[in-house]
């Protein structure tokens, strides 16, 4: 009865695998618009912007955790327990860093950087939760690396050693918050969201001066940022982990990198480089290829439960 279950459980998780995908790819695409947001935002400096992003982000969190838990709202922050004040902790610091990294050294160094992250998440996740890569995940990693090196190969330098650095946290950090949503992936962990918000602005406030402010549409356009975006991408995130490996969600996030020049370059006019479209395009094709050969495993009729993943 014990090995059956079991079996269920695993068909269960990977039945659902090609709507995972689907919802990281939406995500993905939604938060590329981050680039064209920022470029639109006129006088709000980093710190002022991450104070309103969190705000945002915040607000709209609140409120579907409040309607999905009607009567216990309380009970379900407090039940994320250490591993979600963990994973607030990793979030905050992989976003705080963030800033610094682009900050302290070129783009084009600190996405190569923060690009790895795929990477360090399959390394992290097979030394603490035993997850073992598919071999179409692990060629599609290698292939939107290529693409990813290609879009930075003439823009990286030595730079900045702390600006490398920071991006490097950037990196570690956001893996280890990955790790922990898929070890917890049995438990709601939007609340960690909160959590992740509230350090940030506990952090940024203060080198504001308390100076918040700004035009009106630089306020909306941060909170759009924090309570649309970031909101929507992080919650096909953590739904997304409940059925993917966590190197094939973090690995989706790549999209970001691809599509966020293109927004800037159609709405903006700032051309990028020819380079940086041709690194795109393969970080782009080689996930559709992935998410096509899920979709054909899938509509196979009998499954391989046992397979790792």
């Amino acid at each position: 009865m014990q090995d059956q279950a079991a079996v269920t459980v695993t068909h269960e998780v990977d039945s659902r695998r090609g709507y995972a995908m689907l919802l990281m790819v939406l995500g993905s695409i939604a938060i590329s618009f981050g680039g064209l947001v920022q470029r639109s935002i006129e006088v709000a400096t980093p710190w002022q912007i991450y104070v309103y992003r969190s705000l945002g982000l915040i607000v709209v969190v609140a409120a579907i955790v409040a309607i999905q838990n009607r009567g216990r709202f309380v009970a379900t922050l407090l039940s994320v327990g250490r591993y979600g004040m963990l994973a607030g902790i990793l979030l905050a610091g992989a976003g705080l860093s963030f800033i610094q990294a682009f900050a302290h050294t070129t783009i084009a160094n600190a996405l190569f950087i923060i690009g790895a992250i795929p990477f360090f998440a399959a390394l992290l996740a097979r030394i603490f939760l035993g997850e073992r890569l598919r071999r179409a995940t692990l060629v599609t990693m290698l292939f939107a690396g290529s693409g990813l090196a290609l879009m930075v190969v003439n823009g990286v330098s030595i730079g900045s050693g702390f600006g490398n650095l920071m991006a490097l946290a950037t990196a570690l950090c956001f893996a280890g918050f990955a790790v922990v949503v898929r070890y917890r992936r049995r438990i709601e962990m939007l609340p960690s969201l909160l959590i992740a918000s509230t350090l940030m602005i506990a952090v940024a406030l203060p080198v504001t001066g308390g100076d918040l402010a700004l035009p009106l549409n630089d306020i909306l356009l941060c909170l759009f940022w924090g309570g649309c975006l970031s909101g929507f991408v992080n919650w096909t995130f953590i739904i997304a982990s409940r059925h993917l490996a966590t190197a094939e969600v973090t690995l989706l996030m790549l999209i970001e990198f691809a599509l966020g020049p293109v927004w800037v370059w159609l709405f903006v006019d700032e051309v990028p480089h020819r380079w940086t479209l041709i690194g795109g395009s393969v970080i782009i094709a080689s996930v559709a290829v992935r998410a096509l050969l899920e979709m054909i495993n899938q509509s196979r009729p009998e499954q391989t439960p046992a397979q790792p993943v």
